[in-house]
């Protein structure tokens, strides 16, 4: 390969990881409006990545273990996390909820110290090394951190959308009781 495209790869990669860690921070940090969707996708996309993850790790049942043990962890990181975050539900305008930030802040750095350390293992501690997907199940660090991440996620989403039907549930019965009233 040309050294220009190398170096092109490398900074386009560079640039799509940053952008994914920015982005990232900001959903776990910052005011948000609940989206109908979003909860909804990561329940089908996170569940599956995790049984996949887990089939590629059946060979390798200390690891399947860590994995387990960090997705149990990150489903208590995500009822902790609901329970410290605030929830609005602003008349005319939608949804709202604010994650807790020293959490995001915690889970980002877990997610981005991972990143890192790959990067580093991969460029300048073994870069003669082949390395394949199935790397990534060998891994107890890897898995580890996709597990917190992967349980957190799928109870924080769970947590949403139970939210979310309570709200329209109750908005539903103001608007059934305030017609009932209104009636002759």
């Amino acid at each position: 390969m040309h050294p220009l495209a190398s170096t092109a790869a490398y900074v386009s990669l560079g640039a799509l990881v940053a952008w994914r860690v920015y982005s990232r921070f900001r959903r776990m940090v910052g005011r948000q409006r609940l989206s109908k969707y979003r909860p909804a996708i990561t329940l089908v996309i996170f569940p599956v990545l995790v049984a996949l993850v887990a089939l590629a790790s059946l060979a390798h049942p200390l690891n399947l273990l860590w994995f387990a043990a960090a997705l149990g962890c990150g489903v208590a990181l995500g009822f902790f996390g609901l329970a410290h975050t605030r929830f609005e539900a602003v008349p005319g305008q939608g949804l709202f909820y604010t994650p807790n930030a020293h959490l995001g802040i915690a889970l980002s750095l877990v997610f981005v110290a991972r990143i890192a350390y790959r990067l580093i293992e991969v460029f300048y501690i073994a870069p003669q090394a082949q390395y394949s997907a199935t790397e990534f199940a060998r891994s107890p660090l890897t898995l580890s951190a996709f597990g917190l991440l992967a349980g957190y996620y799928i109870s924080y989403a769970v947590g949403l959308l139970r939210w979310r039907g309570r709200v329209l549930r109750a908005r539903q019965a103001r608007e059934a009781g305030q017609g009932n009233a209104n009636a002759p």
